[in-house]
C-alpha cells in the first residue's frame, strides 16, 4: 500500500491518542523553494575540469595548429626546390603529407581517429624522408639549403607522441632525426658538414623529446586525477548506501515508537469493547507504517509552504485539546516537503510527549516562525513538571529517534531545555544553524 494511502488510513481512525501521520503535503507552485545539495536532494554531477580525455584533445589541437604553421612555413622552400626533384614523385609525396595533416586538423576537431591520422602523418613523413634521396634529378647535384622536410621533423615526432606507445615513441624519435642527420650530409640534402648535421640532428631529437615528455607526463598525471576522482565517487557511493541505511535504520525505530509501542500500550489498558476496536483500528495502521516502510522514499525536490506545516500542527494540536499554535512570519516561506514531513512528525510527537508525561499544565503551546536562514523554527513548550535529562534510559526512542534524529536527518536540529518543575522546551530549527537553506 502506498504510503498516502497509509496516511489517509491513519488520518480516519478515532480516539484519544493524536496520530503522527496525516495526510502528506503536496508541493507548491512556481514558489518552490529549490533544494540543490539537500540531503535527499539529487546529487550533482561532479565537476571535472581535468580529465585524460580531455588533455589528449587539447594535446592533439596543439599539435595539429603546430603542424599546420610548420606545413604553411615550409611551402615557399618546398616550391623553390621543386626545380631539383622528379616532380612525378616529388609532388605526390608533398601532397600525401599536406593531405595527412589536413587530416589530423579535422580528426582533432570531430574528436574522431586522433591517433590512426597523427600515425599516418609519422609515416608518410618517414617515408618521404627516407626517399629523398631517390625523388633527386641528379643525386649528385648538391642542394643549396636545407631540405624542406627539416621544417616537419618535429610535427613528425609529435604527431608519433601522440599516436604511438611510449617506446615506438621514443624510437621514431630518436630514429627519424637521426635519418634527416644522413641526409643532410649527402649532396642532395645539402652536404653539410658533420658536425652540422650532427646539430641539427641533436636540435631535432631535442625538440622532439620534449614534446614526447611534455605529452606523456600530462597523460600520467591526467590518468591519476582519473583513477583518484573514480576512486572518490565510488567510496562517496558506498558512504551515500550507508547513510540511507541509517535514514531507514532511523524512520523504522520512528515507526516503532509512534505507532507499534502506543498500539502495545493501548492494547494493554483496554477495559471494553471500544477499546478493543480503537486498539484493533491502531494495530492495522502499525502494520501498514511498517509495510510502506519498506517502499520507496520520497526524493524529490518538491516544496510546501510553511503556512501549510502550520495548519497541519494546528489541526494536531487542536487535537490534543490542550496546546495552542501561534504562528509568526511564514508567509512566503517555502522548504522541501521531506524536511516538512520530518519537522511535522518531530512536533506532534513532542506534544504527545507533553500530553503523556508532562502531567497538568498550566499552559502548553506551539509556536512556529521564520529564521534568518530562510527556514523555520518550532517551539513546543509547556509548564509542566518537567524533567532530569540524565535520568532518562538510553533505549527510550520518543526524544532519540522520533524528535531528535528525525530532524538531523533532515539538516535541522532539536534541542530539549527542560528541569525538574520548570517546564519542557523543544526548539526544532531548519535549516541547521550554519547551513543555510539545507546546503
Amino acid at each position: 500500500m502506498s504510503k498516502r494511502a497509509a496516511r489517509q488510513g491513519d488520518r480516519n481512525r478515532q480516539g484519544t491518542l493524536v496520530s503522527t501521520a496525516t495526510q502528506p503535503f503536496t508541493a507548491v507552485g512556481d514558489d518552490a523553494l529549490e533544494t540543490d545539495g539537500s540531503l535527499f536532494g539529487h546529487a550533482r554531477q561532479p565537476r571535472n575540469p581535468i580529465s585524460h580525455a580531455q588533455i589528449e584533445i587539447v594535446l592533439s589541437r596543439s599539435v595539429a595548429a603546430v603542424a599546420v604553421i610548420f606545413a604553411l612555413q615550409s611551402v615557399p622552400l618546398m616550391l623553390e626546390q621543386l626545380s631539383s626533384r622528379k616532380t612525378e614523385a616529388a609532388i605526390p609525396l608533398a601532397g600525401l603529407l599536406g593531405l595527412s595533416i589536413l587530416v589530423f586538423v579535422f580528426a582533432t576537431l570531430l574528436r574522431r581517429g586522433i591517433r590512426s591520422s597523427a600515425a599516418v602523418v609519422s609515416g608518410i613523413y618517414l617515408v618521404a624522408l627516407l626517399v629523398w634521396p631517390l625523388v633527386m634529378i641528379d643525386p649528385t647535384l648538391v642542394l643549396a639549403s636545407k631540405p624542406w622536410l627539416w621544417f616537419m621533423c618535429t610535427v613528425a615526432t609529435s604527431c608519433a607522441a601522440i599516436a604511438l606507445p611510449l617506446f615506438w615513441a621514443v624510437a621514431y624519435t630518436v630514429i627519424t632525426p637521426v635519418a634527416f642527420g644522413l641526409v643532410r650530409v649527402l649532396p642532395s640534402g645539402g652536404e653539410a658538414e658533420t658536425v652540422l648535421a650532427v646539430l641539427d640532428t641533436f636540435y631535432a631529437m631535442l625538440l622532439g623529446g620534449t614534446v614526447l615528455i611534455i605529452i606523456y607526463v600530462l597523460r600520467e598525471a591526467t590518468a591519476k586525477v582519473d583513477s583518484a576522482q573514480s576512486n572518490a565517487l565510488a567510496k562517496y557511493s558506498v558512504a551515500v548506501r550507508h547513510h540511507a541505511t541509517e535514514v531507514e535504520r532511523v524512520e523504522v525505530d520512528s515507526i516503532v515508537h509512534d505507532s507499534v509501542l502506543a498500539t502495545l500500550l493501548s492494547a494493554a489498558g483496554v477495559r471494553n469493547a471500544r477499546g478493543a476496536e480503537l486498539a484493533a483500528a491502531m494495530a492495522r495502521s502499525a502494520i501498514i507504517r511498517l509495510q510502506e516502510a519498506n517502499g520507496e522514499r520520497n526524493l524529490d525536490d518538491a516544496s510546501v509552504a510553511v503556512s501549510m506545516l502550520v495548519a497541519r500542527i494546528r489541526s494536531a494540536a487542536t487535537a490534543t485539546g490542550v496546546f495552542t499554535v501561534t504562528e509568526l512570519c511564514v508567509d512566503g516561506l517555502s522548504i522541501p516537503e521531506h524536511v516538512a514531513e520530518a519537522l511535522y512528525s518531530a512536533s506532534v510527537q513532542a506534544m504527545v510527549n507533553s500530553v503523556q508525561h508532562a502531567g497538568p499544565a498550566q499552559s502548553r503551546s506551539v509556536t512556529v516562525g521564520g529564521n534568518d536562514q530562510s527556514g523555520c523554527t518550532i517551539d513546543i513548550s509547556d509548564t509542566g513538571r518537567g524533567f532530569d535529562v540524565s535520568t532518562v534510559a538510553s533505549g527510550r526512542l520518543g526524544l532519540r529517534v522520533s524528535i531528535h534524529d528525525r530532524v538531523a536527518t533532515a539538516g535541522g536540529v532539536a534541542v530539549l531545555r527542560t528541569s525538574l518543575g520548570q517546564g519542557t522546551t523543544i526548539t526544532i530549527t531548519w535549516p541547521r544553524p550554519g547551513d543555510a537553506g539545507g546546503q
